[in-house]
Protein backbone atom coordinates (compact mmCIF):
# COMPACT_ATOMS: atom_id res chain seq x y z
CA UNK A 1 0.00 0.00 0.00
CA UNK A 2 2.50 2.42 0.82
CA UNK A 3 4.13 1.64 -2.71
CA UNK A 4 1.04 3.02 -4.55
CA UNK A 5 0.71 5.75 -1.99
CA UNK A 6 2.73 8.24 -3.39
CA UNK A 7 1.55 7.66 -7.39
CA UNK A 8 -1.94 8.01 -6.16
CA UNK A 9 -1.03 11.72 -4.50
CA UNK A 10 0.51 12.87 -7.43
CA UNK A 11 -2.41 11.68 -9.56
CA UNK A 12 -4.71 13.67 -7.33
CA UNK A 13 -2.83 16.70 -7.53
CA UNK A 14 -2.32 16.13 -11.38
CA UNK A 15 -5.84 16.72 -11.35
CA UNK A 16 -6.39 19.52 -9.63
CA UNK A 17 -3.62 21.85 -11.08
CA UNK A 18 -4.16 23.16 -14.55
CA UNK A 19 -2.57 20.44 -17.73
CA UNK A 20 1.11 21.16 -18.51
CA UNK A 21 1.69 22.81 -14.76
CA UNK A 22 2.85 19.85 -13.16
CA UNK A 23 4.22 16.93 -14.27
CA UNK A 24 5.96 15.55 -10.84
CA UNK A 25 9.64 15.54 -13.05
CA UNK A 26 10.70 18.17 -10.30
CA UNK A 27 13.64 15.87 -9.07
CA UNK A 28 15.21 15.75 -12.67
CA UNK A 29 16.26 19.12 -12.47
CA UNK A 30 17.75 18.44 -9.07
CA UNK A 31 19.72 15.73 -11.22
CA UNK A 32 20.80 18.70 -13.69
CA UNK A 33 21.97 20.45 -11.35
CA UNK A 34 23.97 17.87 -9.48
CA UNK A 35 25.65 17.18 -12.25
CA UNK A 36 27.09 20.74 -13.37
CA UNK A 37 28.13 21.22 -9.89
CA UNK A 38 30.31 18.05 -10.54
CA UNK A 39 32.19 19.48 -12.40
CA UNK A 40 32.18 22.69 -10.62
CA UNK A 41 32.29 21.61 -6.76
CA UNK A 42 34.75 24.30 -6.11
CA UNK A 43 32.10 27.10 -6.52
CA UNK A 44 29.75 24.86 -4.18
CA UNK A 45 32.17 24.38 -1.49
CA UNK A 46 33.28 27.95 -1.14
CA UNK A 47 30.24 29.21 -0.20
CA UNK A 48 30.51 27.65 3.54
CA UNK A 49 33.46 29.62 4.17
CA UNK A 50 32.22 32.80 4.67
CA UNK A 51 29.97 32.17 7.47
CA UNK A 52 32.71 30.12 8.88
CA UNK A 53 35.17 33.36 8.82
CA UNK A 54 32.77 35.21 10.66
CA UNK A 55 32.48 33.16 12.79
CA UNK A 56 35.94 32.67 13.61
CA UNK A 57 36.44 36.15 13.47
CA UNK A 58 33.85 36.72 16.39
CA UNK A 59 35.49 33.89 18.61
CA UNK A 60 39.39 35.30 18.51
CA UNK A 61 37.78 39.27 17.94
CA UNK A 62 35.16 40.83 18.41
CA UNK A 63 34.24 38.19 21.52
CA UNK A 64 37.11 39.13 23.53
CA UNK A 65 35.72 42.86 23.69
CA UNK A 66 31.53 41.49 24.22
CA UNK A 67 31.96 38.94 26.61
CA UNK A 68 27.72 38.25 26.85
CA UNK A 69 24.61 39.18 25.84
CA UNK A 70 20.95 38.98 26.51
CA UNK A 71 19.69 35.46 24.79
CA UNK A 72 16.46 33.94 24.06
CA UNK A 73 14.10 33.82 27.60
CA UNK A 74 16.56 36.16 29.13
CA UNK A 75 19.31 33.49 29.35
CA UNK A 76 22.56 35.25 29.28
CA UNK A 77 24.99 34.17 26.29
CA UNK A 78 28.83 34.33 25.14
CA UNK A 79 28.62 36.82 22.08
CA UNK A 80 29.99 34.30 19.95
CA UNK A 81 27.05 32.00 20.86
CA UNK A 82 24.77 34.62 20.21
CA UNK A 83 26.04 35.40 16.66
CA UNK A 84 26.40 31.93 15.73
CA UNK A 85 22.90 30.63 15.23
CA UNK A 86 21.95 33.88 13.31
CA UNK A 87 25.00 33.01 11.10
CA UNK A 88 23.65 29.90 9.77
CA UNK A 89 20.54 31.38 9.51
CA UNK A 90 22.12 33.62 7.20
CA UNK A 91 24.13 31.28 5.15
CA UNK A 92 20.63 29.67 4.21
CA UNK A 93 19.68 32.75 3.08
CA UNK A 94 22.56 33.66 1.14
CA UNK A 95 23.25 30.62 -0.13
CA UNK A 96 19.41 30.20 -1.67
CA UNK A 97 19.40 33.41 -2.73
CA UNK A 98 22.37 33.00 -4.70
CA UNK A 99 21.45 29.93 -6.18
CA UNK A 100 17.72 31.07 -7.24
CA UNK A 101 18.27 34.45 -8.67
CA UNK A 102 21.78 35.07 -10.32
CA UNK A 103 22.08 31.05 -11.88
CA UNK A 104 18.20 31.24 -12.55
CA UNK A 105 18.54 34.86 -14.42
CA UNK A 106 21.30 33.39 -16.61
CA UNK A 107 19.46 30.02 -17.51
CA UNK A 108 16.47 31.92 -17.91
CA UNK A 109 17.26 35.11 -20.23
CA UNK A 110 20.75 34.04 -21.36
CA UNK A 111 20.75 29.97 -21.97
CA UNK A 112 17.10 29.33 -22.66
CA UNK A 113 17.40 26.23 -20.30
CA UNK A 114 13.71 26.32 -19.31
CA UNK A 115 12.49 27.19 -22.65
CA UNK A 116 13.85 23.76 -23.42
CA UNK A 117 12.61 22.06 -20.77
CA UNK A 118 9.14 23.52 -20.73
CA UNK A 119 9.06 21.79 -24.76
CA UNK A 120 9.11 18.45 -22.46
CA UNK A 121 6.39 17.37 -20.28
CA UNK A 122 7.83 19.15 -17.44
CA UNK A 123 5.90 22.45 -16.19
CA UNK A 124 6.51 25.75 -14.98
CA UNK A 125 5.56 24.26 -11.32
CA UNK A 126 8.24 21.55 -11.76
CA UNK A 127 10.80 24.12 -12.91
CA UNK A 128 9.85 26.24 -9.86
CA UNK A 129 10.24 22.91 -7.38
CA UNK A 130 13.00 21.70 -8.95
CA UNK A 131 15.31 25.26 -8.70
CA UNK A 132 14.23 25.32 -5.00
CA UNK A 133 14.72 22.35 -3.93
CA UNK A 134 18.43 21.97 -5.35
CA UNK A 135 18.86 25.48 -3.08
CA UNK A 136 17.35 23.51 -0.20
CA UNK A 137 20.10 21.22 -0.81
CA UNK A 138 22.31 23.20 -0.77
CA UNK A 139 21.77 24.65 1.98
CA UNK A 140 21.35 21.81 4.00
CA UNK A 141 24.35 20.78 3.41
CA UNK A 142 25.63 23.88 4.51
CA UNK A 143 23.87 24.09 7.86
CA UNK A 144 25.23 20.62 8.64
CA UNK A 145 28.61 21.77 8.17
CA UNK A 146 28.11 24.64 10.17
CA UNK A 147 26.67 22.99 12.74
CA UNK A 148 29.30 20.93 12.80
CA UNK A 149 31.76 23.58 13.31
CA UNK A 150 29.38 24.77 16.36
CA UNK A 151 29.31 21.92 18.05
CA UNK A 152 33.69 21.99 17.83
CA UNK A 153 33.95 24.66 19.37
CA UNK A 154 31.44 23.92 22.36
CA UNK A 155 28.60 26.67 21.01
CA UNK A 156 25.96 23.59 20.90
CA UNK A 157 24.69 23.29 24.18
CA UNK A 158 21.36 21.48 23.60
CA UNK A 159 19.91 18.13 21.50
CA UNK A 160 17.35 21.17 20.53
CA UNK A 161 19.66 21.94 18.70
CA UNK A 162 19.66 19.75 16.00
CA UNK A 163 16.13 21.30 14.67
CA UNK A 164 18.07 24.07 13.17
CA UNK A 165 19.13 21.82 10.29
CA UNK A 166 15.51 21.44 9.15
CA UNK A 167 14.97 25.25 10.13
CA UNK A 168 17.69 26.12 7.67
CA UNK A 169 16.04 24.02 5.02
CA UNK A 170 12.89 26.15 5.71
CA UNK A 171 14.46 29.00 5.48
CA UNK A 172 16.85 28.66 2.09
CA UNK A 173 13.27 26.87 0.81
CA UNK A 174 11.63 30.02 1.65
CA UNK A 175 14.03 32.76 0.50
CA UNK A 176 14.71 30.70 -2.72
CA UNK A 177 11.04 30.71 -3.60
CA UNK A 178 10.23 34.41 -3.57
CA UNK A 179 14.20 35.25 -4.96
CA UNK A 180 13.02 33.32 -7.55
CA UNK A 181 9.92 34.97 -8.33
CA UNK A 182 11.91 38.49 -8.11
CA UNK A 183 14.02 37.65 -10.28
CA UNK A 184 11.74 36.70 -12.97
CA UNK A 185 10.72 40.41 -13.26
CA UNK A 186 14.90 42.10 -13.85
CA UNK A 187 15.97 42.14 -17.19
CA UNK A 188 19.53 43.06 -17.10
CA UNK A 189 22.65 41.88 -14.63
CA UNK A 190 22.51 45.57 -13.24
CA UNK A 191 19.37 45.24 -11.49
CA UNK A 192 20.99 42.65 -9.18
CA UNK A 193 21.52 45.86 -7.05
CA UNK A 194 18.24 45.83 -6.13
CA UNK A 195 18.41 42.43 -4.38
CA UNK A 196 21.42 42.94 -2.92
CA UNK A 197 19.99 46.74 -1.64
CA UNK A 198 17.64 43.85 -0.13
CA UNK A 199 19.55 41.64 1.38
CA UNK A 200 22.17 43.91 2.73
CA UNK A 201 19.62 45.50 5.55
CA UNK A 202 18.12 41.98 6.24
CA UNK A 203 21.49 40.72 7.15
CA UNK A 204 22.55 43.97 9.26
CA UNK A 205 19.52 44.74 11.17
CA UNK A 206 17.52 41.11 11.23
CA UNK A 207 19.16 40.92 14.84
CA UNK A 208 21.96 39.23 13.56
CA UNK A 209 25.10 41.00 15.75
CA UNK A 210 22.72 42.69 18.36
CA UNK A 211 19.50 41.87 20.77
CA UNK A 212 15.55 43.24 19.43
CA UNK A 213 16.07 45.18 22.68
CA UNK A 214 19.05 47.48 21.61
CA UNK A 215 16.83 49.31 18.74
CA UNK A 216 14.25 51.63 19.42
CA UNK A 217 10.70 50.93 19.55
CA UNK A 218 9.35 51.77 16.32
CA UNK A 219 12.07 50.40 14.70
CA UNK A 220 11.86 46.89 16.75
CA UNK A 221 8.40 46.40 15.10
CA UNK A 222 10.35 47.02 11.55
CA UNK A 223 12.80 44.30 12.27
CA UNK A 224 10.00 42.12 13.81
CA UNK A 225 8.57 42.11 9.69
CA UNK A 226 12.19 40.81 8.64
CA UNK A 227 12.06 37.39 7.15
CA UNK A 228 15.44 36.79 8.52
CA UNK A 229 14.09 37.87 12.13
CA UNK A 230 11.87 35.21 12.04
CA UNK A 231 14.51 32.99 11.04
CA UNK A 232 17.22 33.51 13.42
CA UNK A 233 14.71 33.50 16.48
CA UNK A 234 14.16 29.80 16.02
CA UNK A 235 18.10 29.48 15.89
CA UNK A 236 18.87 31.21 19.06
CA UNK A 237 16.01 29.20 20.81
CA UNK A 238 16.92 25.93 19.50
CA UNK A 239 21.00 26.19 20.30
CA UNK A 240 20.05 27.54 23.58
CA UNK A 241 17.22 25.07 24.26
CA UNK A 242 14.70 27.25 24.74
CA UNK A 243 11.25 27.28 23.19
CA UNK A 244 8.51 29.53 23.44
CA UNK A 245 4.92 29.03 21.80
CA UNK A 246 6.04 32.41 19.26
CA UNK A 247 8.05 30.10 17.91
CA UNK A 248 5.16 28.73 16.01
CA UNK A 249 4.50 31.78 14.82
CA UNK A 250 8.07 32.32 13.56
CA UNK A 251 8.07 28.75 11.79
CA UNK A 252 3.82 29.90 10.09
CA UNK A 253 5.69 32.93 8.82
CA UNK A 254 8.27 30.97 6.99
CA UNK A 255 6.01 28.75 5.35
CA UNK A 256 3.50 31.39 4.48
CA UNK A 257 6.31 33.00 2.45
CA UNK A 258 7.48 29.88 1.07
CA UNK A 259 4.13 28.82 0.02
CA UNK A 260 3.62 32.11 -1.55
CA UNK A 261 7.26 32.64 -3.72
CA UNK A 262 6.63 28.95 -5.06
CA UNK A 263 3.26 30.21 -6.42
CA UNK A 264 4.33 33.32 -7.48
CA UNK A 265 7.53 31.52 -9.34
CA UNK A 266 5.19 29.08 -11.43
CA UNK A 267 2.62 31.39 -12.34
CA UNK A 268 5.72 33.91 -13.41
CA UNK A 269 7.49 31.62 -15.28
CA UNK A 270 4.48 29.71 -17.33
CA UNK A 271 3.48 33.83 -18.19
CA UNK A 272 7.36 34.30 -19.42
CA UNK A 273 8.03 30.96 -21.02
CA UNK A 274 4.36 29.61 -22.37
CA UNK A 275 2.31 32.98 -22.94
Amino acid sequence: MSVLAPPARRGLLLRMLPPGIYSGRASRLVERSLVVYSHAWVMFVSGLFEPLFYLLAFQVGFGKLVTEVVGPGGQPLSYVAFVAPALLASSAMNGAVFDSTYNLFFKLRYANTYEAMLATPIGPLDVALGEIAWAVLRGGVYAVSFLAVMGAMGLVVSWWALLMIPVALLIAFAFAAVGMASVTFLRSTSQFDYIQLALMPLFLFSTTFYPLSVYPEPLQVVVRCFPLYHGIELMRGLSAGILTPGMLGNVAYLVIMAAIGLYASARRIGKLLLT
